[in-house]
């Protein structure tokens, strides 16, 4: 098993920028993909971006892609998002989600999954 522990979440005005990061331990973290998805009250989770175990392959949402970043530490056991240009329906809770397979969007099939950090980007 794997834990996951969110931060850098907070309140932003538009435009502004902020790091999330989501630490593991428990299991060696090389060997898996991460994701992290966000939610709003009354809505599906979704997926926000992806990378996978070595770090080559980072997908990324339309609606984020050129304003995130997502990027790993395998030595330091964690994974960030580094969020620019932020918009007022970036607001969410932002999950960092892990799975063993191989880098995908599917909420499915991520296997462990953090508390979340709250994102408000103010207008």
């Amino acid at each position: 098993q794997v834990q996951l522990v969110e931060s850098g979440g907070g309140l932003v005005q538009s435009g502004g920028s902020l790091r999330l990061s989501c630490a593991a331990s428990g299991q060696t973290f090389s060997r898996y993909s991460m994701g992290w998805f966000r939610q709003v009250p009354g809505k599906e989770r979704e997926f926000v971006a992806g990378i996978s175990r070595g770090g080559t392959n980072t997908p990324y949402a339309d609606s984020v892609k050129g304003r995130f970043a997502i990027s790993r530490d395998n030595a330091q056991n964690t994974v960030y998002l580094q969020m620019n240009s932020l918009k007022p329906e970036d607001t969410a809770v932002y999950y960092c989600a892990a799975q063993q397979g191989l880098v995908s969007r599917r909420v499915s099939e991520y296997d462990y999954w953090g508390q979340g950090t709250q994102v408000t980007v103010s207008s």
